[in-house]
């Protein structure tokens, strides 16, 4: 018989809450995401030939991803506010969409910070 999986955000009557992180050690983590962005195959044109009016598609999708992911915990209910140490955001230009495919990578080797305390080292 299979195990039942929980979900550790949710109390014994499903109410909602923050799962307690402070016995968790210190590691190295790496979250990935990917996703992809499909547009007309004139628009994505405009974007690889760098003529879109409002300026450089690539360099404000990246940024826009940093900033995301930096303030993840701010956007995403329950979540904790990690100190993140690196940021990769890859867009590459996939015709058969057409579109883009944007990859994100954060990494960070810290626990969470427990409310009101500072950073754990």
């Amino acid at each position: 018989m299979a195990t039942r999986k929980t979900l550790t955000h949710l109390g014994h009557h499903g109410e909602a809450h923050m799962v307690d992180v402070s016995a968790k050690p210190v590691t190295a983590r790496v979250a990935v995401a990917e996703g992809r962005i499909v547009m007309q195959p004139a628009t994505l044109d405009l974007v690889l030939r760098g003529n879109v009016k409002k300026g450089d598609v690539f360099g404000t999708a990246r940024i826009a991803g940093i900033l995301a992911a930096k303030r993840t915990h701010e956007l995403i209910p329950l979540c904790h506010p990690l100190p993140i140490s690196a940021i990769d955001v890859e867009i590459a230009p996939d015709r058969t969409l057409p579109g883009l495919t944007v990859l994100a990578t954060v990494k960070l080797s810290r626990q969470p910070a427990e409310p009101g305390s500072k950073w754990k080292r």
